[in-house]
Order: C-alpha cells, then structure tokens, then sequence
C-alpha cells in the first residue's frame, strides 16, 4: 500500500478479483447463516429489551459481508502477503465461526469471547489499514460498530441465562 507502487484497481483483473471476494464472503455468510437454524433453544433464550427482530440480521449482515469483501479485495490488492492482510483473514474465520458456536454448539460465552477477539481485529484492521488505504478503513466502521453491538448483545444473553 505505497505510492511507489500503486496497483490498479480499475482494472479489468481487479474487478474480477473483487467480483470473486463479494461471492465469497456473501456466499459463505449466506450459506452459514442459511443453514443455521436458531430453533427454539434461541427462541427461549431471556434477551435484552434491545435486541433487534431476527430479520434485521440478514440484512444488515448481507451489507456489511460487502463491505467487509471490498475491504478484503483493496487490502489483498495492494498487499497480499502483509500483516494487514493476515489481520483480515483472521476476523473473516473468527467472523464465519461465530454463527455455529453460538446458535449450533449453544455456548454462548465461547461466541462472546470470539466477538471480543474479532472486534479487537476489527480495529487493529482500522487503524492498520488507516495510514496506507483509508477507504479500507472506513469500509470496516460500520462492521466495528455492528461487531460491538452485538458483542453487547451477546453479553446480555450470556449473563441473563
């Protein structure tokens, strides 16, 4: 990510680059979110007053898997064997794993502590990716804060049951 070596984004290599990172990532999410059944362990779980109608869920995590995607591919771009990129790998396994600990393995404390570790990542990235491509880090904000939300979410469950 430095101006002595700029790559291209626009071009038509990179496009298919991001083309196949948007697939990924949405298509993963996706299929773990649509092979999850929340079932009613979920259902009868004491939840806070704020937590959100489960529609909400597939929406908003369908959006930011784009986001998180267009992240990944600037960052894989520029620099494909750096730290950077490790960081982002990381989050994506720890982000994709939270899912089936929590709603399959019913271990709710487990999956909190997976969302304190992936929005510790979450923000390393931000800051990391701050200095060499900032589009990559405000492309990361709204995952922070949702990431944050529902480490918070997740929190109130654990400690209520």
């Amino acid at each position: 990510m430095t101006s002595s070596n700029p790559v291209d984004l626009q071009s038509r290599h990179a496009r298919k680059i991001l083309a196949l990172f948007v697939m990924t990532v949405l298509g993963v999410g996706v299929l773990i979110g649509s092979t999850t059944e929340t079932g009613g362990w979920y259902e009868n779980l004491q939840k806070p007053v704020f937590n959100p109608p489960n529609w909400i869920f597939g929406p908003v995590w369908s959006c930011l898997y784009v986001l998180i995607a267009v992240a990944g591919w600037r960052t894989y771009q520029h620099c494909p064997r750096g730290r950077l990129w490790q960081v982002w790998c990381v989050q994506m396994v720890l982000n994709f794993a939270w899912t089936p600990i929590f709603f399959r393995l019913h271990l709710i404390w487990p999956a909190f502590l997976v969302l304190a570790i992936l929005l510790c990542l979450v923000s390393v990235f931000i800051v990391s990716a701050w200095q060499r491509d900032r589009t990559a880090a405000w492309l990361f904000m709204p995952y922070a804060v949702w990431v944050g939300f529902a480490g918070l979410l997740n929190l109130t469950i654990a400690i209520l049951n």
